[in-house]
């Protein structure tokens, strides 16, 4: 069957979208209140789906209906000139851009405690939780591992907050619970949830006031490790899991690349992998 272009970049939109909130198809097709099938179909490429629908969608993946089905940058002329001057642009250039805007429009902070206060990121299994705490030993410094923080102030477990608030409601916990250990603490090691990159406005806070390290793994290494843990969530539910696992790694690593340093801990052992970590982060502690 021949598709549309049209519905063929909308369902890879929503593919991509799906990716990046860490999504399992049946879990967004909860979320928005549609069939699985349909919503297959939609990212197929194969349904054309009612307005109706792509709005559950939307509202589901916390986007707009605009950015679901296009480009949010031709809402407006002055949208339309920002983008042409920044078309093109390496990722250095947009990442100055981005220091200037915020610069510009009061939005900047300079934090002075930010270069000793380390925070992690990457996926489940990276080993955030395991390498940090060994980190904040090593360091003599505090460990927070921040999905640990979020339970405590929701008064219920993650998963328990995703299933009786919703992502919206986990997201907001998120952001407080970071603002708090920002606020309370001047150096501390921060093990961050995986899709703590899902929230613009959260990852801003995190890399305003953190020196963030993505430690990487390959999808592989990333299954294994949560698989030895016992637990596959958030894809326990799917067939597809290396899949889903796979493109929640792409749809997340421009993000995590954002960081200030990377680690790669594939195929080291966990002293290895420590030592990388920390090479990396005392050099950034010792000014």
């Amino acid at each position: 069957m021949q598709r549309d272009a049209l519905l063929a970049a909308l369902g890879e939109r929503v593919r991509s979208l799906r990716a990046r909130r860490g999504l399992t198809r049946k879990a967004l097709a909860e979320a928005a209140d549609v069939s699985e099938r349909h919503l297959a179909n939609l990212e197929y490429g194969i349904g054309n789906a009612s307005i109706v629908v792509l709005h559950h969608v939307a509202c589901a993946l916390q986007c707009s209906l605009a950015e679901l089905v296009g480009d949010v940058s031709t809402s407006s002329p002055e949208w339309l000139l920002i983008r042409e001057l920044l078309e093109n642009r390496s990722e250095a250039d947009l990442r100055k851009v981005r220091a200037a805007i915020g610069e510009l429009l009061g939005n900047a902070v300079v934090d002075a405690a930010r270069g000793q206060r380390i925070a992690l990121v990457g996926l489940r299994g990276a080993g955030k939780s395991t390498l940090g705490r060994m980190l904040a030993d090593h360091l003599e410094l505090p460990f927070i591992e921040l999905s640990r923080e979020i339970e405590t102030l929701a008064g219920c477990s993650v998963r328990e907050i995703h299933d009786l608030y919703g992502t919206n409601a986990y997201r907001r916990y998120e952001r407080r619970a970071l603002e708090e250990a920002v606020q309370i603490y001047s150096e501390v090691v921060i093990a961050t949830p995986g899709g703590i990159v899902s929230d613009p406005a959260t990852f801003n806070e995190l890399l305003a006031h953190c020196t963030t390290v993505w430690l990487q793994a390959s999808p592989e290494e990333h299954m294994s490790r949560v698989a030895a843990q016992g637990d596959l969530r958030p894809m326990a539910a799917s067939q597809e899991a290396m899949e889903d696992l796979r493109r929640i790694l792409d749809g997340r690593a421009a993000f995590y690349s954002k960081a200030d340093l990377r680690v790669d801990t594939g195929g080291k052992t966990e002293q290895k992998a420590f030592d990388a970590l920390c090479a990396a982060v005392v050099p950034v502690l010792a000014g």
